[in-house]
């Protein structure tokens, strides 16, 4: 059924745009908990690291709040297929966005518990440069859903790899020092969790350039996503 009312049309497009304004914000919020959570760490701030903990309730409440306004437009808005497609889209983002809040929450805990043990060389700075370009891939993401830009959302997914290298790379120095020193095997545990957290928001700032993909060409892309090889797939991923 086509909307040819265009007060409904109008409409549809406020309240679009009211539901896509609170997506912006929790990526906002997920940027800036990761950011806090990397410099947390780096600084053995606990204080920091606290608030990234408590800041992923408002990330949380915002979530339930887009998907109330989306049941809300479906139901009084009745969206044609492609409005349909933009609206479900816009929750499953909002999922993600939420999903991403929750490994920055885990790094806020880590982070307060290694700043009770002896530093690891190195590995908070590596960690920081990480989170910084998973930062980027999200918010790459999140403009090429706005603006539409599908070229943007191919890049994501390419750049994601770089992410997995550097986790890989990390993994290999954690190993390196808990076989040099058994005393840092504690600590090299708790980081590797952190990378591994990380690396999976890379991923999901892949799904939701595969999102805008979908939004823009009507398929997801067809092709396999490039990602580096991982030493180890699944370990040190956190519910």
């Amino acid at each position: 059924m086509m909307i040819d009312n265009p007060h409904i049309a109008s409409a549809f497009d406020r309240d679009l745009e009211a539901v896509q304004a609170m997506i912006m914000k929790m990526g906002g919020l997920v940027e800036t908990a990761l950011s806090d959570a990397a410099q947390a760490l780096e600084t053995r701030d606990e204080e920091l690291a606290e608030r990234v903990r408590r800041s992923d309730l408002a990330i949380d409440l915002l979530e339930e709040q887009v998907n109330s306004e989306c049941a809300r437009l479906i139901a009084l808005r009745a969206p044609t297929a492609t409005d349909l497609r933009i609206v479900l889209a816009v929750m499953k983002i909002a999922g993600t966005l939420e999903r991403c809040g929750d490994y920055a929450k885990n790094l806020g805990k880590r982070s307060n518990v290694l700043a009770q043990m002896n530093p690891i060389a190195g590995a908070a700075g590596s960690i920081r440069r990480m989170a910084k370009q998973v930062q980027l891939l999200l918010k790459d993401a999140l403009d090429a859903y706005i603006t539409r830009d599908a070229a943007l959302a191919a890049d994501v997914r390419v750049r994601d790899r770089e992410v997995d290298q550097m986790y890989n790379a990390l993994f290999r120095e954690f190993l390196t020092h808990m076989m040099e020193d058994p005393r840092n095997i504690t600590a090299c545990m708790h980081l590797h969790f952190i990378a591994k957290n990380i690396e999976r928001v890379g991923d999901h700032a892949t799904g939701i350039a595969e999102q805008v993909i979908y939004l823009v060409t009507g398929e997801l892309p067809g092709d396999v996503r490039p990602k580096a090889d991982s030493l180890m797939a699944t370990a040190g991923e956190e519910d």
